[in-house]
């Protein structure tokens, strides 16, 4: 498994990106994609991820179905995905600015 980024132009402006869970190993999800997560940044500048969820309204509240739990109920194994994605997010961002600097560097002859 993998994740993939997405990055969206006219997206909300704490929007970082979206993601997707690519599923390249033999099996019987090999060739699919889970995808509706989504990376935010907060007020405070920390990047957190959402996953893919249902809103459902019950009386007067705004609940939410997550589509992806984990098989024992705890909550530890969904937060070890979020750090992951945000992890894999955050070594995407340094190669994508090392790239550019590289770039940068080839059209200035250095």
């Amino acid at each position: 498994m993998r994740v993939q980024f997405v990055e969206r132009e006219n997206g909300p402006e704490r929007l970082a990106c979206e993601a997707e869970l690519v599923f390249d190993e033999t099996g019987p999800l090999q060739g699919m994609k889970l995808v509706g997560f989504s990376l935010w940044r907060g007020p405070d500048g920390k990047v957190y991820v959402t996953f893919p969820s249902r809103a459902f309204g019950v009386g007067n509240d705004r609940k939410y179905f997550d589509y992806l739990r984990s098989v024992d109920g705890t909550a530890a194994p969904g937060k070890n995905l979020k750090a992951y994605i945000v992890k894999s997010w955050r070594e995407t961002q340094g190669r994508d600015a090392t790239e550019q600097e590289r770039a940068r560097e080839h059209e200035a002859g250095i």
